[in-house]
């Protein structure tokens, strides 16, 4: 190796940055001891310290070198493995390294560089108490003036949600610079007033590229994706170059909306520019295409990833079973397991679903089972959820019910109302009133669970009791969340809202529908009104679904889009109507339409949806 016969000559802890792997930083450590070096406790530290901070695959080994040596470790290298591994997945272990400075035999006492490192790490912990204690230690050491420590603590205390604290800091900073605007602007964004974050935003007088992600870091966090990419847009008109965090964060604004193009869009920018595929990107990357609805790309490029983690796995095995694919879901997970790849909890919410769409209860148990007797991992209530899900969906609605009645903890919002959507499937009304009992102890405004029961009285003819549920809402004050359906066309997002007529194109549009509405009757489509709840004549119901946004979003993708893939965006379930007029639509107009809503995927080809009916 070249740095090795360059280290015989030029010992140096430079050349530790340029080695990757645990092995070479041994031969170059070997070098060391041979030549000497490494008896002067400066030159221990400096190593140290360098491949702690230089790789975090190799803390734990600067961990073990750091303890074999006689002479104390000083102050230098303690605060270099604080900041190593408050920016690790064991940040926890910072606070260790905090203690030996405190309880140092050569009375060390800690500087602005270890409380800088110290808030990070309560950040990333999300550690509120220990964050004050910091805070505690930096003004009884006298670093509370510190710049740098302000900003940490700026930064700490918008990561914990604390927003006074937060401000009561930055107002005591006299020259704010850009990293502690950025600090007070990612605040305002974590704790929600993301618009008095963008008014901060367009006042600093110089932004770098940090504080354009904290703004789109904010929109993404509060839901408002479409804001996300606009602020994309300005950093591209700006010229400020795209790092990873940038990429991150539109990918997830992009998996958010459906945005496909937008994400193709970084995927080539990444290609186009060598941008280093980390783990973190790719697997964003691999969510993105998956909630795109793009499934043979995301597990095309899944498979062509040269580094894969738990969290790159489950991704996947998730992206699988939310189009659809449970029995491949599952197959991937065997095939995780062969790479001997320990799975952990979210790898278990992936692969319960996969068992849950193509019915595999049995199967399901297993891994539910599993989870436990095998890895260790404790079932959370959304784990809880899926199993009753998965009973639910193969119409053992007891086993469902008893599975609830023996979970360890208070049943969940969720599993009643898997169970309440079993039900609606199987039509069975006093389950169905249980559940909505229990839905309404937990949340009395739970919106989604009255409509559940109301269409189960539909199905049934049942007006009398429609008509009590739903003024059982209007005296609660409970609201149906209005209707949105986004479709991405030429790279620009459409949203259409219910009733909003206001879309440049709608007078289009509305004669797309009345000639969808035309084939469909030539096809012999009736409408389906029960789910119409309101006390209407069944001319006025069909008119009111006719306008529900995701049809008014495929006939906009009729119109616009020529030879690929319709593919809409909800906020909401797809209506019983809306589902088969999708199915028709898709074998009339020959037509592919990938629908996401609320709950799953719903791949419409040829008259049939991926779903089989049950969503």
């Amino acid at each position: 190796m070249k740095c090795l016969k360059r280290i015989g000559k030029h010992p140096s802890i430079s050349l530790l940055n340029s080695c990757s792997g645990l092995r070479e930083v041994k031969q170059i450590q070997a070098q060391l001891v041979v030549k000497g070096s490494l008896k002067h406790p400066h030159m221990q530290g400096q190593f140290v310290a360098t491949i702690a901070i230089n790789n975090p695959c190799n803390l734990n080994y600067a961990t073990h070198v750091l303890h074999r040596y006689t002479n104390p470790p000083t102050l230098f290298t303690l605060n270099s493995m604080i900041r190593a591994f408050s920016k690790s997945p064991t940040p926890f272990k910072s606070l260790i390294f905090y203690s030996h400075i405190l309880h140092s035999p050569n009375n060390l006492s800690p500087d602005n560089y270890t409380f800088t490192f110290l808030l990070r790490t309560c950040a990333q912990l999300h550690a509120r108490l220990t964050g004050l204690s910091v805070h505690g230690a930096v003004i009884k050491h006298g670093f509370e003036h510190d710049p740098h420590v302000q900003t940490g603590l700026v930064f700490m205390y918008a990561e914990l949600g604390c927003l006074s604290s937060c401000r009561g800091v930055f107002d005591g900073v006299s020259e704010p610079d850009l990293v502690s605007r950025t600090a007070m602007l990612h605040a305002y964004a974590k704790c929600g007033d993301v618009d008095f974050a963008r008014k901060m935003f367009d006042e600093m007088p110089h932004r770098d590229h940090v504080a354009w992600n904290a703004m789109i870091a904010g929109y993404v966090q509060c839901g408002r994706s479409g804001d996300a990419l606009d602020m994309f847009h300005l950093m591209q008109m700006e010229g400020v170059k795209l790092n990873e965090v940038s990429m991150v964060l539109v990918l997830s604004a992009c998996a958010h909306l459906g945005a496909l193009d937008h994400g193709r869009w970084v995927h080539a920018y990444v290609e186009r520019y060598k941008v280093r595929m980390t783990v973190t990107l790719g697997t964003a990357l691999i969510d993105m295409y998956a909630k795109c609805g793009n499934v043979d790309r995301a597990m095309e490029f899944f498979w062509g990833m040269k580094e894969r983690n738990v969290y790159t796995w489950s991704c996947a095995i998730g992206g699988l079973a939310m189009n659809g694919l449970g029995e491949e879901s599952v197959n991937l997970f065997y095939a995780m397991k062969q790479e001997e790849v320990e799975p952990n909890g979210v790898t278990f919410i992936s692969v319960l679903k996969g068992c849950s769409v193509v019915g595999l209860v049995e199967e399901g148990q297993k891994h539910f089972d599993s989870m436990r007797s095998v890895y260790g991992i404790e079932p959370k209530p959304d784990h809880y959820g899926l199993m009753v899900d998965m009973y639910g969906r193969a119409g053992r609605l007891e086993e469902a019910l008893d599975f609830i009645n023996s979970m360890p903890m208070k049943p969940h919002v969720g599993a009643w109302s898997a169970l309440l959507h079993a039900c609606r499937m199987y039509k069975n009304k006093e389950l169905g009133e249980l559940a909505l009992r229990k839905i309404v102890e937990l949340e009395d405004k739970n919106d989604g669970a009255y409509v559940l029961l109301s269409n189960i009285y539909a199905d049934y003819k049942n007006w009398e009791r429609v008509s009590s549920l739903r003024q059982t809402m209007k005296a609660k004050g409970v609201k149906k969340l209005p209707g949105c359906s986004v479709i991405e066309i030429g790279g620009q997002v459409h949203e259409f809202i219910v009733g909003d007529k206001s879309h440049p194109r709608y007078g289009e549009i509305e004669l797309k529908l009345q000639e969808i509405s035309m084939c469909l009757g030539q096809a012999g489509y009736v409408a389906n009104t029960n789910p119409v709840l309101f006390d209407i004549e069944e001319e006025e119901k069909e008119d009111t679904l006719s306008t529900h946004t995701e049809k008014v979003a495929i006939a906009f993708g009729l119109i616009s889009l020529k030879g690929v893939p319709i593919r809409v965006v909800m906020n909401l379930r797809i209506c019983w109507d809306c589902h088969n007029v999708a199915k028709m639509i898709s074998k009339i107009f020959n037509r592919e339409i990938i629908v996401r809503d609320r709950n799953r995927f719903h791949h419409f080809k040829k008259g049939d949806c991926s779903c089989k009916d049950y969503w």
